[in-house]
């Protein structure tokens, strides 16, 4: 059992991959993921206008190193390195995708392929590797009830 009281498998890379969550829900998953002793960063995608601004925002917040390419290549080379943040594994949170999604479909569809990519090779090592995409925001309870 993990500090929080539960344990959702997070260790398990064969289970890794990347998953639609309800935002609620990163919270608790970037806890369960500090008690499985994985890396946990948590990427906000509200406000980003374009491919730049979006590939920017995932390089500040995994401190990719000075030069990386800032193109999708060099962030599925960045996903599969990551040697600046030795970890036992990775917990990617991204929030407010649903929004990203409205301004920037086919820029969203490709970051979550190439996390898919990312999640496949770590397995191949052994090491999880999650991500949690909050497409939708929780209504606020009661709300909707009538409906």
């Amino acid at each position: 059992m993990s500090d929080s009281g539960f344990d959702i498998g997070l260790d398990d890379a064969t289970q890794a991959g990347v998953f639609e969550v309800d935002a609620a829900d990163l919270s608790a998953l970037a806890a369960a993921g500090r008690d499985a002793g994985l890396l946990v960063r948590r990427i906000e995608l509200d406000g980003c206008q374009d491919k730049q601004s979006l590939l920017m925002r995932l390089g500040a917040v995994l401190d990719l190193p000075p030069g990386w390419g800032r193109n999708w290549d060099a962030l599925m080379d960045a996903l599969r390195d990551l040697e600046w943040l030795p970890a036992p594994g990775y917990v990617l949170l991204f929030e407010g995708a649903g929004q990203l999604h409205g301004r920037l479909p086919h820029e969203l569809e490709t970051l979550v392929g190439i996390l898919q990519e990312a999640s496949a090779w770590w397995a191949g090592s052994d090491v999880p590797f999650w991500a949690f995409v909050a497409m939708r925001t929780s209504a606020p309870q009661g709300a909707g009830a009538d409906r």
